[in-house]
């Protein structure tokens, strides 16, 4: 085949051969990926190939382009000796490229279809791409010619077996992942021996001082946690709604991830299967949406709110409305950019299809019974007329307080996010479902113990209005979440153009959002589980 290169196409490639482009095809559903050598003079297996390769440096660059594919499939005979010769078949068990660059010759004044090339005639292949004063530069050309040739090669490997090539490419050291792993817990277990020494003991002296008689009137003129007892569950006055919709949508994604993860355990979503992982986020996240309805329904039942209709279509149109109208603002940049990437208006209708007539009747659904169920019942009265709030110190402000709680669980998954962010977006596999359920769980228990260390302190300040905060303390994380994408952006990333930012930075606001809501709801059920058991251990009037 035969294309004509203009000047603007000569300068598109030359850029794509500078910012090392691949190429990546997909033969009965195995990426194409080539043997190299790296800088250990190793031969490694990579994932696609490269447009082409470049000499020289500075003016003096020259730019050369792979128009020669070789490529090479591997099969496997299945070799048991129970069947018979006619029930023996054959697998595709690898798939790998060989790039050359030649600069084909013919005989002829022009080139037609059909034309014999002198270059790709028996060992012509191979003695041309090894002369360099034959390879198909693209500085000062006007038309290239595009060939392949096909190789077929018997393998052991097995069927079971040929993703192995492909999950051990670009593998990073497992010992990395040891120490994310190891660098969590001790932040966990730093955590749990604070809470385990300024709360569990102090609670138990002031718990124990508020019960006795003998120091009631003492306990009375001091401060602390207990004179707040007829505020604390106060409803919020700021957002009720809003906050209801929140922990509703939280749940949903949080039971969305949990789920998700516990299949790709077992083996039931794997990276060899395209877009499993994908289509499992997205079902169970529209089969979530009853937890999504119950809980929001729930929680704004408890702050007393009487606008239960918007409450409801808030939950079943708020996330998933933000969510789709980003990434339908994204599917139209890659329409009018021609992008093979843009999902086609049946995958929109059906994802359409999905929200509003699966995901909001269940959102409906569970409303229903979380509006049936009877309110939540506290420990403690709340009095009719608010108390005082004191003034805090400057080191109890509400934004020093929120950004302090994001810190610790950022830090617990910032290793294991960098290799989810080149999975995302440097075309790597991940597959490690073990040490990210780890992370999760590592991710569960510092929001929660964050939040509820931070809800203390500021208890013991006499400050009641721990709801929201509960919540931002702990989902403050996805602001260094977004932080974090930056700062990748700018130091693993090589973009050009409005169109690549734009997508990256849509996609990533779009997780840093998701990641937001699940934090905060943990943050959230931590801090009134918490609030629920020391305000039940108290003897009050």
């Amino acid at each position: 085949m035969r294309g004509k290169i203009e000047k603007s196409r000569q300068r598109f490639i030359c850029r794509a051969i500078d910012d090392d482009y691949r190429v990546h095809w997909i033969v009965d559903n195995l990426p194409v990926g080539v043997y190299a050598t790296n800088e250990l003079r190793e031969s490694v297996f990579t994932r696609g190939f490269p447009v082409g390769f470049k000499v020289g440096s500075g003016k003096l660059t020259k730019h050369y382009l792979y128009n020669h594919i070789r490529i090479i499939i591997q099969y496997h005979d299945d070799s048991d000796s129970l069947l018979d010769a006619d029930d023996i078949t054959t697998k595709i068990v690898g798939f790998r490229v060989e790039p050359m660059s030649i600069k084909h010759s013919f005989d002829g004044p022009t080139y037609v279809a059909g034309t014999t090339l002198n270059t790709c005639s028996g060992n012509s292949i191979n003695q041309a791409s090894s002369d360099p004063k034959n390879f198909q530069s693209v500085d000062k050309i006007d038309s290239v010619i595009f060939s392949y040739d096909v190789m077929w090669e018997n393998s052991d490997i097995e069927w079971t077996d040929r993703w192995d090539v492909y999950l051990n490419a670009n593998n990073p050291n497992d010992k990395v992942h040891w120490f994310s792993i190891m660098n969590a817990l001790m932040v966990v277990l730093l955590l749990t021996i604070l809470i385990a020494i300024i709360l569990l003991r102090t609670l138990r002296k002031d718990i124990a001082k508020y019960n006795d008689p003998a120091s009631l009137e003492e306990a009375n003129e001091e401060s602390g946690w207990k004179l707040v007892h007829g505020d604390v569950f106060r409803p919020p006055t700021t957002a009720p709604l809003l906050f209801s919709v929140f922990i509703g949508t939280g749940v949903q994604l949080l039971l969305m991830c949990v789920t998700t993860l516990s299949f790709a355990l077992l083996g039931l979503l794997s990276p060899a299967n395209r877009g499993s992982l994908a289509t499992a986020f997205i079902f169970l996240f529209v089969f979530m949406g009853s937890f999504a309805g119950y809980y929001s329904a729930v929680t704004y039942k408890m702050f007393r709110g009487t606008e239960w209709k918007i409450n409801t279509l808030a939950t079943a149109f708020a996330y998933p409305g933000a969510i789709m109208s980003i990434f339908f603002a994204l599917n139209l940049v890659l329409w009018a950019q021609g992008s093979s990437a843009a999902v086609p208006f049946g995958t929109l209708f059906t994802l359409l299809f999905l929200w509003f007539c699966v995901s909001v009747p269940l959102v409906f659904f569970g409303s229903f019974f979380g509006y049936k169920r009877e309110a939540t019942t506290f420990p403690v009265r709340t009095n009719q007329i608010p108390r005082a709030i004191p003034v805090q110190p400057w080191y109890m402000n509400p934004i020093i307080l929120c950004m302090l709680g994001g810190i610790l669980p950022f830090g617990a998954v910032s290793v294991e996010l960098y290799f989810i962010m080149s999975a995302l977006w440097l075309h790597q596999i991940y597959y490690i479902f073990g040490f990210i359920s780890v992370v999760m769980v590592v991710l569960v228990i510092t929001c929660a113990e964050t939040a509820i260390l931070l809800c203390y302190l500021q208890l013991c300040s006499e400050d009641y209005r721990w709801w929201w905060r509960s919540f931002l303390s702990s989902g403050s994380c996805a602001f260094y979440t977004m932080l974090y994408a930056v700062w990748y952006n700018l130091t693993e990333l090589d973009m050009h153009g409005f169109v690549p930012f734009m997508l990256y930075f849509g996609y990533m606001a779009a997780f840093s959002l998701s990641f937001f809501l699940i934090a905060g709801t943990i943050g959230y059920f931590a801090c009134l589980w918490f609030n629920t058991i020391i305000y039940g251990s108290i003897k009050v009037d």
